[in-house]
């Protein structure tokens, strides 16, 4: 191992244990400071056309990626920088103790019976209509959620992390912060955000795919069954309208045996959805067990990305 794939490796330790530790940083999240500048270009570039839509993607991600090729030469001999530079960047592309901690609380709101409260508490998750849901189809949300932002926000950004260096974590992450921002069915952003949309489709096939496979290995250490994880994966992955959040959900739901999928509603614009799994309905108890599946899955992913890092 050279000292750069070294200083690759534990900085995506490092930056996966910040993340796991103290979760998001609590004020100038770069993530969030990427999302407002992205927003302010999309007011001044906005139009309703696919080639004005891929020109403001490209142009907002080919500026992210080329901060991260700089920081990568400026430390291509000084490998502590390029272990600081990586661990930073990990931690601040990472989400999954966010994504643990959000679960968690709606579980809590659930077994309390406060329904006004988790759907409120929802719109951390996804941008769901929570109005009107019940119980079970908010905790049937919030188990998708967290099934697909493990792959989103753990998996992806590992695996590019351990594939690209700080280009592939800091890239990804404005790809991926592009598509929640306009990569919507919708009547401002069907054009505009289709770019968008679809290249975060594509920079997610392989991680969504491995993601599912890494929660089927470690379904039972959730009370789940590996083999049944992996049959309705197969089976029920592709009923989902998304190439790739199906595939990580329907694990999800084979792992817990539970079943997930149905009619959504997002501002107005409702979609339906394969089913996914056999069992009954996710209550907050099986919230809580995809809380703790996708902690395994994540620390998976780790292992697979230093894999990874130090093969490449």
């Amino acid at each position: 191992m050279t000292l750069r794939q070294a200083a690759t490796a534990t900085g995506l330790i490092a930056g996966y244990a910040a993340d796991t530790l103290f979760g998001d940083p609590r004020r100038g999240h770069p993530v969030a400071g990427f999302g407002r500048a992205a927003a302010a270009c999309e007011r001044r570039w906005w139009g309703d056309s696919r080639g004005r839509g891929a020109a403001y993607a490209g142009a907002c991600v080919g500026a992210v990626v080329g901060l991260g090729f700089a920081a990568r030469a400026a430390t291509k001999h000084r490998p502590f920088a390029r272990f600081a530079l990586t661990a930073v960047s990990t931690w601040a592309v990472l989400g999954g103790r966010g994504l643990a901690t959000e679960g968690t609380e709606m579980a809590r709101l659930l077994d309390a019976d406060d329904l006004p409260g988790a759907r409120r508490r929802l719109s951390h998750l996804c941008a769901r209509d929570a109005t009107g849901l019940d119980a079970a189809e908010l905790a049937r949300a919030a188990t998708e959620s967290i099934a697909e932002n493990t792959s989103d926000a753990v998996v992806a950004p590992l695996l590019w992390g351990a594939v690209a260096g700080i280009p592939g974590l800091l890239g990804y992450r404005a790809l991926n912060t592009l598509d929640a921002m306009v990569g919507y069915h919708s009547p401002r952003y069907e054009r505009f955000g289709w770019a968008s949309a679809r290249a975060d489709d594509a920079a997610n096939l392989v991680p969504s795919r491995a993601g599912a496979a890494l929660t089927a290995a470690c379904a039972p250490l959730a009370g789940g069954s590996a083999r049944r994880a992996w049959r309705v994966w197969r089976r029920d992955g592709a009923l989902h309208p998304s190439p790739n959040a199906g595939q990580v959900e329907a694990a999800f739901a084979g792992a817990l045996d539970i079943s997930l999928g149905g009619t959504n509603s997002y501002g107005g614009r409702v979609e339906s959805r394969g089913s996914l799994g056999d069992g009954p309905d996710p209550a907050a108890a099986d919230l809580r067990r995809a809380v703790r599946l996708s902690r395994l899955t994540g620390f998976a992913a780790l292992a697979l990305a230093l894999a990874v890092a130090v093969a490449r």
